[in-house]
């Protein structure tokens, strides 16, 4: 027997489990977990002594900015990916609002084709929903592989481009004002048939319009404005909306990039009563608070916005009880240029799919989780929830060699200028760290070693499994 490469001396992790072992990887797979030195030649191996192997991260939300006609400047897919195998990533489910939009299966067919070549590691791609200018392209999206649709509840689109308008006032030319219920309701009722989820950026869009233009006339430009702008209650009255619908039509409610604290109830209590409704938050929403915006200024804007301590407690209380599934990075960059700005000017997205990893390993060290509940919100529950597990999130002898080696102990300072991202901006800088990623393996070869990419671009298209 010849073993392709061992991981030996490591602490093995898994949501369940922890505990001392060697592992063999052959032919890209877990070959043996197992405390005996196996006989045979080894290729080569990684010493993990006094550090842990978990199953490699999985982050279900980015916006790598790529696509054919992508706005490459911000970002591109050969960079994104390399950032996240930096920070422990060994698939990205990549989202549907690039350019060309994944409305149809032509366009997604065309952005595999672009992206495969640059792809640092595993990939599957969301479906985007738009209504009725592609409902009828909802069944066919899933039979060609997308991982799950998008509605981005709120926002207009371009009528002729398909691409979504951020800032929609009326009047604006060839542009489809934000849907209405009628036509969310039928988006719900047509992924219904797909058994996939339907995940939603959860924003009131016309509570949110009324409200800033009131903030804007006062002439208020804190912090404190902003989130008048954007309060809880424009994230509660969409996700509440939301689950009406999908205990009426028994569609896969998933609740994307949760901010609001006191949402977390009404997710908790739909889930008590049946309701299939899922949600997820970002590390920025478990780190940082309205009171960092005086340090970082617009680099803190996303959508939702950074709320309260009260908001970041229960959001952590939430991840704990299992109401929130799973942690995701909303990688959403923009130039050096652009964030700089104003706040009220500035777009909304952040540079953070190799912070993920290092936010949340950081939080471990902090007693916010357990290192095993670490395996379960960053790689097990991402991969059961999207239909990719064992193969891809777990540690078990016959699956993907998708590993991540942690280091908890090593303390720095995050520095934006080492991110492997194309804009090298995250308000995470400066900020004192303890425990980051050592190694990353993508389906048995390692790609990323003390930080850096020792390997050129070998991921794949990979595709849910048929329930």
């Amino acid at each position: 027997m010849t073993w392709d490469h061992v991981i030996k001396n490591g602490t093995i992790v898994t949501p369940a489990e922890t505990y001392k072992a060697n592992l063999y990887i052959k032919d890209e797979k877990i070959a043996a977990i197992t405390n005996e030195e196996l006989p045979g030649e080894v290729k080569s191996v990684t010493d993990a002594k006094g550090k842990y192997v978990l199953p490699g991260f999985i982050d279900t939300h980015s916006h790598s900015r790529d696509g054919r006609n992508g706005a490459h400047y911000k970002e591109d897919f050969f960079h994104s990916s390399m950032a996240g195998a930096c920070g422990g990533i060994t698939t990205i489910l990549e989202m549907p609002n690039c350019n060309p939009a994944i409305y149809n299966v032509a366009n997604l067919n065309d952005l595999i084709e672009v992206i495969t070549p640059k792809a640092h590691v595993d990939f599957g791609v969301w479906g985007l929903c738009l209504g009725n200018l592609n409902l009828d392209q909802i069944l066919p999206l899933s039979e060609a592989g997308v991982c799950g649709f998008k509605y981005f509840w709120g926002y207009a689109i371009d009528s002729k481009t398909y691409q979504l308008v951020y800032n929609y006032q009326e009047g604006m030319k060839d542009v489809i004002p934000p849907l209405d219920e009628g036509e969310i309701y039928k988006i719900f009722r047509e992924v219904a048939k797909t058994g996939q989820l339907v995940g939603i950026h959860a924003e009131n869009f016309y509570l949110i319009k009324m409200l800033s233009e009131e903030v804007k006339a006062s002439g208020d430009k804190s912090y404190a404005a902003v989130l008048r702008s954007r309060p809880p209650v424009s994230e509660m009255t969409v996700i509440e909306t939301g689950i009406l619908f999908a205990e009426a039509l028994g569609t896969h409610l998933h609740i994307l990039h949760l901010a609001s604290g006191d949402a977390v109830r009404l997710i908790r209590d739909a889930q008590k009563q049946g309701i299939n409704v899922t949600a997820e938050t970002c590390p920025h929403y478990l780190a940082l608070t309205d009171k960092d915006f005086d340090r970082v200024g617009a680099l803190l804007k996303g959508y939702p916005p950074i709320r309260t301590q009260h908001d970041q407690d229960l959001l952590w209380e939430g991840l704990n009880d299992g109401t929130l599934s799973f942690v995701c990075s909303d990688h959403a960059p923009h130039s050096y240029e652009e964030k700089m700005k104003d706040y009220w000017d500035a777009p909304a997205g952040m540079t953070n799919i190799e912070i993920m990893g290092p936010v949340m390993i950081n939080a471990v060290n902090q007693g916010k989780l357990t290192i095993n509940q670490l395996a379960a919100v960053m790689s097990e529950n991402q991969a059961k929830m999207f239909n990719l597990y064992p193969q891809k999130g777990s540690l078990e002898v016959g699956t993907d060699a998708d590993i991540v080696v942690v280091d908890m102990d090593t303390e720095y300072i995050m520095d934006q200028e080492k991110l492997h991202s194309r804009t090298k901006l995250t308000p995470f800088n400066g900020l004192k760290m303890k425990g980051k990623v050592d190694a990353t393996f993508l389906r048995g070869k390692k790609i990323v070693e003390h930080g850096e990419m020792i390997a050129e671009p070998g991921g794949k298209f990979i595709r849910p499994n048929k329930k």
